[in-house]
């Protein structure tokens, strides 16, 4: 399905269960996170992407992805609850260049981490993810700040694992800010036979990607700055929810 086609849809999670993916366009995006609960820290949850951490695990050793972290328990009804903090871990066959191994990213910041926009956001997943999968009664949940920085010498890569699936159930991608970036296409493809379901780029604030993980494969074509003499940065959260045992 085409991006075109996805902006049309406006039940998220009618097209996600159909699809095993969905595009929510900015402006669906928020009204549904504004009718689950406040976005009042808004403004602070995005300019703390201000303050991540280069990412020291880099297969390529690259110097163009910063990014903290943090774990959450979700439970069907209840509130999201900080986890301690922990280290991020994916299985060689999720993803061959940098699995295998913790990886220890810096903590998401307290402030942010206890925010209204994030648990609120926290909530929105467990309802939408919920629905799809009634059974689930608890979740382990995993935030990710990135910031995918582009220069003229070296393009950023916002997945430079590639085209993989993340070893999880559920996860949600919502663009934060994006300056002076070029490309950064989202490209789906069925888990069967690779072949491409869709593609479409994250392109304001707001806008979403939503992805049922053991249907589908995903990735992000590099991005690089339209003015090389500027920054340029691509900034998103991203949020995983894998069933507990």
């Amino acid at each position: 399905m085409q991006a075109a086609a996805l902006k049309r849809a406006t039940d998220t999670k009618g097209v996600l269960a159909r699809d095993g993916f969905a595009f929510a366009p900015a402006a669906m995006m928020r009204a549904q996170l504004a009718a689950t609960g406040p976005l009042t820290d808004w403004d602070a949850f995005a300019a703390s992407w201000n303050d991540l951490a280069f990412d020291s695990y880099l297969a390529d050793h690259g110097r163009y992805r910063r990014r903290r972290h943090a774990v959450f328990s979700v439970t069907r009804a209840g509130p999201a609850v900080r986890e301690v903090h922990q280290p991020h871990y994916q299985s060689l066959e999720y993803n061959a260049l940098q699995g295998g191994i913790e990886r220890w990213f810096e903590p998401i910041l307290p402030a942010i981490g206890a925010g209204a926009t994030l648990d609120t956001i926290l909530h929105f997943c467990n309802n939408t993810f919920g629905v799809l999968a009634p059974q689930v009664s608890a979740w382990h949940v995993e935030v990710h700040q990135f910031r995918i920085e582009a220069r003229s010498d070296e393009p950023g890569q916002p997945t430079p694992e590639g085209v993989h699936r993340d070893g999880v159930d559920y996860v949600l991608v919502l663009m934060i800010d994006r300056v002076n970036i070029a490309s950064g296409t989202t490209e789906i493809y069925a888990s069967s036979d690779r072949r491409l379901l869709g593609s479409f780029t994250l392109e304001r604030a707001f806008d979403a990607a939503l992805v049922e993980d053991a249907r589908v494969f995903h990735g992000v074509t590099p991005v690089e700055p339209i003015d090389p003499s500027q920054p340029a940065h691509r900034d998103v959260l991203v949020v995983t929810f894998k069933r507990k045992d």
